[in-house]
């Protein structure tokens, strides 16, 4: 089976990109799949959530500026391999700036890719290089989003980016998605963002999970004990619908195919 890439996006920050990345991340992981998670935000939430010290580790940065290779950076922790970001990664859009910077992701997956059956990108709150590396070198995106308006408004704004890389760079790229993050089925709010989440769905040519992601304080607690919501409390609510996310993403068939 060749890799699976994946980025999980969203211009709008506070949506629960981390916390989906790494949910997915240990579930795929639970399945007995090898995942890789890749942390392209320079606030380097993905590998502090996990327990990495990102501030005395090579990181993403080292390998786009040609100082590491990506497997002298890859990190193991008991979730998954991680390539970690930190702050040194804002420099980003003003330091890479020479002809095809926006394939320096694709090029570096495509010399450990094969080791991985899953490769998940979590991807910084903007829509800059970055974020456009990450649609370069991925098969499919999901979107989280929180059930508010400023969240359905990044989610909106993502449809222009995704139709430049589809016809410049990456014509493969699908969008698995839009994920429904802190979701409350009793709140007129929440029902109110489903429909119009469904609506730009369309929009994308994509659908909104049947899965909703419901709101819990240990998805909060987590990151701070280093650990997945799926680790830390795995009887939680939202720990039970990402293990649902996870299975509609896989589908039955494919939930087999990792074990």
């Amino acid at each position: 089976m060749p890799t699976k890439i994946t980025a999980i996006t969203n211009q709008k920050g506070g949506v629960g990109k981390t916390t989906v990345c790494a949910a997915l991340l240990s579930c795929l992981h639970q399945r007995g799949a090898r995942v890789l998670g890749v942390d392209l935000d320079p606030q380097g939430s993905l590998g502090f959530s996990l327990g990495l010290d990102i501030e005395h580790c090579a990181t993403v940065y080292d390998i786009f500026r040609g100082a590491a290779q990506p497997e002298e950076v890859i990190r193991q922790t008991d979730t998954c391999d991680i390539l970690p970001s930190n702050i040194l990664l804002s420099a980003a859009e003003l330091e890479f700036n020479k002809p095809g910077r926006e394939f320096l992701l694709k090029a570096a997956l495509s010399k450990i890719q094969d080791q991985y059956d899953y490769i998940v990108i979590d991807t910084p709150p903007a829509l800059n290089i970055l974020t456009v590396n990450a649609y370069v070198a991925s098969d499919s995106l999901i979107i989280p989003m929180a059930p508010e308006v400023l969240s359905l408004l990044g989610v909106s704004q993502i449809k222009e980016t995704i139709e430049s890389v589809r016809n410049y760079y990456n014509s493969r790229l699908q969008v698995l998605g839009i994920l429904l993050n802190r979701f409350n089925a009793r709140l007129n709010l929440s029902r109110e963002m489903l429909e119009l989440a469904q609506q730009i769905a369309a929009q994308l040519q994509t659908k909104v999970f049947q899965t909703k992601i419901r709101s819990s304080v240990s998805a909060a607690e987590a990151p701070a004990h280093g650990v997945s919501i799926m680790d830390y409390a795995p009887r939680s609510k939202p720990a039970m619908d990402f293990e649902a996310l996870c299975q509609e993403i896989l589908g039955e068939s494919s939930a087999e195919e990792v074990r």
